[in-house]
């Protein structure tokens, strides 16, 4: 299975490929990561309208398409979201392009009926020993388990699935309610990743404390901390003894 604990040093996992360098979600923004030494690229995948799955985000088109078109993203066919996101790939471009390179993958299921289309497709490409799937659904991750036992899980948390920390007039909130999420966050933990079938808690940096980080580590699940882009937060995760660390910015890690 993947190898999901920190070693000599924590895991370097670049979000969404390396998002501060390139275009994110795409091939050119997964080729930048691997140039600075990441341990694994993360991506996202969502379904469309056509049953098609491709790396993106969220479902607000002008996000995916970095301002080109605005909409959503699930209402379209393939063709359609590539004449506003030609960079773009289908979830099987990707897997072919990581099937190709030596790093570990991290997929943020987005999708929540297709957990089982998924595991089949990172099972079909060789990657199952160096992938980990995640979600903030218990019933994807659940799917993805009964398809591939063998693939390692995240479960993410917290779930901001409608995008709020982006709005303009509630992001000023988020921060002290992410807080008040994170304090009864480690009585709450070890059975959340025990009733998702988890080895790792993917979690935002804001609800981390020794208590979770260690309550985790005794029930024997790994711990992720994203999205850390600055260098001081970087020490502080550390510090509480994380086992990856996800930056939209992979150079962070060689400082």
């Amino acid at each position: 299975m993947t190898e999901l604990r920190r070693g000599d040093r924590f895991l370097r996992i670049g979000h969404r490929g390396a998002a501060a360098l390139a275009p994110e979600n795409t091939l050119a923004a997964f080729r930048r990561a691997l140039e600075l030494g990441v341990d694994f690229v993360e991506f996202d995948v969502l379904d469309l309208v056509d049953g098609t799955l491709v790396l993106a985000h969220s479902d607000d088109l002008l996000e995916v398409s970095h301002g080109v078109a605005a909409g959503r993203v699930r209402g379209l066919r393939l063709e359609e979201l590539r004449e506003v996101a030609p960079q773009l790939p289908t979830f099987d471009e990707a897997l072919g392009f990581l099937a190709s390179v030596e790093v570990g993958l991290h997929a943020d299921v987005k999708c929540e009926r297709h957990g089982h289309e998924v595991a089949a497709a990172i099972r079909r490409y060789g990657l199952v020993d160096r992938a980990v799937a995640s979600s903030f659904s218990m019933r994807t991750l659940h799917d993805l388990r009964e398809t591939e036992p063998r693939l390692a899980l995240g479960l993410t948390y917290p779930d901001d699935r409608h995008g709020l920390a982006r709005k303009r007039l509630i992001a000023p909130l988020v921060p002290a309610a992410v807080r008040l999420l994170g304090r009864a966050l480690p009585r709450r933990l070890p059975r959340w990743l025990e009733s998702a079938g988890a080895n790792v808690a993917m979690l935002h940096h804001g609800v981390l404390s020794q208590a979770a980080v260690d309550r985790c580590h005794a029930g024997g699940a790994a711990v992720w901390a994203w999205t850390v882009n600055e260098a001081e937060l970087l020490r502080q995760v550390v510090a509480l003894g994380v086992d990856g660390v996800v930056s939209d910015d992979p150079r962070l890690f060689l400082q």
